[in-house]
């Protein structure tokens, strides 16, 4: 049993890296708008590899649905929606104030209602066992952390836009709005997972693998999701007349390569942590849920350190952020010791 719940928090974090690094490879694809990059990442994300992955590993896929009731399947799209409204706000938010510190919002926000709000409302008598304290104290650690990497980021916002005009460094106060919001919405992700349980529990009927069952959920869900994505999409592309980039030789193939990359990478998170959740036992969703995010958060710091977001900025701004991803290890440990008894 310590060997399983070992293996599930690997498959958590390991899902976590992935997820956070998926916006990376939009930072070579400077040739490309935003809506360009983005429709690219949601259709081979959102829609191509969720239902080949739901096709491939849940027999009699059809017949899941149908023997799912609607109450359960609008649930799932509702919340999934929500989630894409999240998405669409997570690469506006991160292209105002940057990945390390965007991503860093966004996913801490993301975490905290993801993963508290459906222990409370679907296993409240667990709240105050030794499994639901480690978790609330590992999110009250988590938050921590980012309070250090918030003010990081701010100071770092300072260092690189002093001597610009005040209506560029006032885009960094658009940006955290945005960042909250998304945070908020990005959450219901998490909330189509675990409140959608029967329709796991009818992909396990089916024949699928625990594992592997969550598979039914997320082909709905993101599905769901890409509907916002790809409106947001097709409608800047319509506004920016940017329809065209898609057609430049800048790029070339690397870029469609790269977009694809996102969704590959997104998905992959996704996928993994599903894994990761099942061999977590009943509260697998919201105890994975946490450290799933809390790696996606280092990943995205990590990245934006890579990609030159922090050149120019002081050793004290460094401290600040690297302070704050040591707290966000020390949370992941909280809640492994709490899930460990």
């Amino acid at each position: 049993m310590g060997s399983e719940i070992g293996f599930g928090i690997a498959l958590a974090l390991l899902g976590g890296a992935l997820n956070g690094s998926f916006p990376a490879p939009m930072k070579r694809m400077s040739g490309w708008r935003w809506e360009n990059s983005w429709l690219i990442f949601s259709l081979i994300g959102l829609i191509l590899m969720p239902w080949v992955a739901a096709l491939a590993t849940v027999p009699h896929l059809t017949n899941v649905y149908h023997q799912t009731s609607w109450p359960v399947l609008v649930k799932v799209c509702v919340y999934g929606f929500a989630w894409g409204v999240g998405n669409v706000l997570v690469g506006v938010g991160i292209s105002r104030v940057g990945m390390a510190l965007g991503l860093s919002m966004i996913l801490g926000i993301t975490s905290s209602f993801g993963s508290l709000l459906p222990l409370a409302v679907l296993h409240p008598e667990q709240m105050f066992t030794h499994r639901g304290l480690g978790l609330i104290a590992g999110t009250l650690v988590m938050i921590v952390g980012l309070v250090f990497l918030s003010i990081a980021g701010r100071r770092r916002e300072r260092e690189q836009s002093s001597g610009q005009s005040s209506s560029v460094r006032s885009g960094f106060a658009v940006g955290l709005i945005i960042c909250i919001l998304s945070g908020i919405f990005s959450s219901m992700f998490n909330f189509a997972f675990v409140f959608g349980d029967k329709l796991k529990q009818n992909a396990l009927d089916s024949g699928a693998s625990s594992a592997m069952a969550g598979n039914a959920i997320w082909a709905v869900a993101v599905l769901a999701g890409f509907v916002a994505n790809g409106a947001y999409c097709v409608y800047l592309l319509n506004k920016n007349h940017t329809w065209g980039v898609f057609l430049n030789r800048e790029g070339g193939a690397g870029y469609w390569l790269g977009g694809a990359l996102m969704g590959g990478l997104w998905f992959g998170g996704v996928f993994i942590y599903g894994m990761g959740a099942a061999s977590l036992g009943v509260l697998g969703g919201m105890i994975g849920w946490p450290l799933f995010m809390t790696m996606a958060i280092v990943a995205g710091t990590f990245w934006g350190f890579v990609s030159g977001e922090w050149k120019g900025s002081s050793r004290t701004s460094y401290g600040y952020a690297l302070t704050g991803i040591g707290i966000l290890f020390l949370a992941i440990a909280v809640i492994a010791w709490g899930n460990a008894a």
